[in-house]
């Protein structure tokens, strides 16, 4: 349940299920029943449960075939994997690509490679970028203009990374030290960072998944920012009518300064 909360207030819109360990079971109504469980409860976070697609395995067993044979085709437990990954391509359309946008890409993790550089990973969030261009490193400090060297995907050098790629790039100029997890790498001058900033919120009620109790001017948060996180200040609040408001309780839709 909490994932299909969670998966709701992100905004994923499609979905698909995968029940495990059914090697555990012995009775195939009891299967049944919890399918069926399932999509009440689908239906109940406002995901359609009469056309998500629900698979049945054991993921273990079908990792246990493919270490004994890697040519399995035929085992019950790696076929229902196909299955599954089958259900994946049909029921969830293929995002669409913002490759015509800047480029922008989250920093993940960083590591230095000795004679190289440093390299810094991530998912490419839009446009497209090619070795040997300059971008700018935003976040946590001064703003730097930097070389691309090299780009490579799952051990693959590349000569351009695009939009929805999970990528290495390798930076020329810039030490592992001067690059944390939540900045930015950007096209040059494309963005800028900013410390405070004005925001229109709801705020999740208890049965939501958010707080039981209120808060008040001067609460430090957490904020999620694409790889980051970061405590923040709130410093006021002004309700639906333009007033201020000096308490902000489960429920609210208020503005506020961070």
């Amino acid at each position: 349940k909490e994932h299909l909360l969670l998966a709701k207030q992100v905004g994923v819109p499609n979905i698909v299920v995968f029940l495990n360990k059914e090697d555990q079971v012995d009775d195939p109504e009891l299967l049944e029943l919890v399918q069926l469980e399932v999509q009440e409860t689908l239906d109940a976070y406002e995901f359609p449960g009469e056309e998500v697609p629900i698979v049945t395995g054991s993921a273990l067993l079908a990792l246990e075939a493919l270490i004994e044979n890697t040519e399995v085709s035929d085992n019950q437990w790696v076929e229902k994997i196909y299955t599954l990954m089958e259900k994946v391509d049909s029921y969830i359309p293929t995002p669409e690509r913002e490759t015509d946008k800047t480029f922008l890409m989250a920093v993940e993790d960083v590591f230095s490679i000795t004679g190289r550089g440093t390299v810094a990973t991530g998912r490419v969030e839009r446009g497209v970028l090619k070795t040997n261009e300059t971008v700018d490193l935003v976040g946590l400090g001064d703003t730097k203009n930097v070389t691309v060297t090299g780009l490579e995907m799952f051990q693959k050098t590349l000569d351009e990374t695009v939009a929805g790629d999970n990528v290495g790039v390798l930076l020329r100029g810039v030490q592992k030290d001067e690059i944390q997890r939540g900045m930015v790498i950007a096209a040059p001058n494309s963005i800028e960072p900013h410390t405070k900033f004005e925001a229109q919120v709801y705020v999740l009620t208890k049965e939501e998944g958010g707080r039981h109790t209120p808060f008040f001017p001067g609460y430090r948060p957490q904020f999620y920012v694409r790889t980051t996180d970061v405590t923040g200040k709130i410093e006021n609040f002004t309700a639906d009518d333009g007033s201020e408001t000096k308490m902000v309780i489960p429920g609210d839709r208020v503005k506020m300064v961070v």
